[in-house]
């Protein structure tokens, strides 16, 4: 079954020039967020291209993307390189044009996972499961993109009220799932990782200007570990750290239900006060 997630996220290969892919993709309607496209969308469609590259080494270890401007809505263009192969690794640069100007730039890890040792200090928090947790009963008035989850909060939620209240944390819980439900892979995973509302939102009750300068994402799980998760909820956290001089960053992580953490990822974001 082709998903909005799957429509958003093809490319057509264009030409292999050396060790250099050319793909062609564009954005979708369904994707939609205040300005452009939803930026997890897109880094998600870099990814994909380092996925889809004929001399792709492994699964993905780590994608970091620089969202140099907007991207406007329409056809674009990516180009994937593998810039450096080592036995166990492989490096990649990855970039998104539009009308011949660079809009995105990222790079990414792929590797082979082996067996090590192995231990998880970040343990998932006691909450409710996400079939015990309502789900957001209405997203009217939400970006377009909010309509591809299935979002069950359980704290930190966007305001109710825009009143510039401010509130003592900016953490957020909650359970979440492609809609319609889809199994999570690398490129759902990834997209998830910047699904959470700018942290200032939360802190502060006050819509301000803001965008995304730099996001990383950190696999921890394998494909086997996605397919066990299948089209089941994951818990995502999300919370500020620092709020100042017209930036703030946000530390975050994703768990199956079993507990085990999925990824962790981090991003920095330009706001106005």
């Amino acid at each position: 079954m082709s998903t909005p997630l799957d429509q958003a996220v093809a490319l057509i290969a264009l030409r292999l020039e050396a060790d250099t892919q050319h793909y062609s993709g564009s954005t979708h309607p369904a994707w939609q967020n205040m300005v452009g496209p939803f930026g997890g969308i897109t880094a998600a469609t870099l990814l994909n291209a380092a996925l889809q590259h004929p001399q792709r080494l492994g699964e993905p270890v780590a994608l970091t993307v620089n969202y140099c401007a907007a991207v406007a809505d329409g056809a674009f263009e990516i180009t994937a390189q593998p810039v450096r192969t080592n036995r166990s690794t492989q490096h990649w640069w990855l970039q998104l044009t539009q009308a011949g100007e660079v809009v995105m730039t990222a790079t990414a890890v792929t590797g082979i996972r082996r067996d090590t040792f192995a231990v998880q200090e970040l343990s998932m928090p006691a909450v409710p499961s996400a079939q015990d947790t309502p789900a957001v009963a209405s997203l009217r008035g939400r970006p377009g993109w909010t309509q591809r989850y299935d979002w069950r909060f359980l704290q930190g939620d966007l305001p109710q009220v825009w009143e510039g209240a401010e509130v003592a944390t900016s953490l957020s819980r909650c359970w979440i799932r492609d809609e319609p439900p889809r199994a999570l892979d690398f490129v759902a995973l990834a997209a998830i990782c910047d699904s959470f509302f700018p942290r200032i939102y939360v802190r502060r009750a006050m819509r301000t200007p803001i965008g995304t300068v730099s996001f990383t994402v950190y696999f921890h799980a394998d494909a086997v570990h996605l397919a066990a998760v299948g089209s089941q909820h994951v818990l995502a956290q999300a919370q500020g750290q620092q709020f100042r001089a017209g930036f703030f960053d946000q530390t975050a992580a994703i768990w199956a239900a079993d507990g085990m953490l999925l990824a962790s990822t981090h991003q920095v974001v330009y706001y106005k006060s």
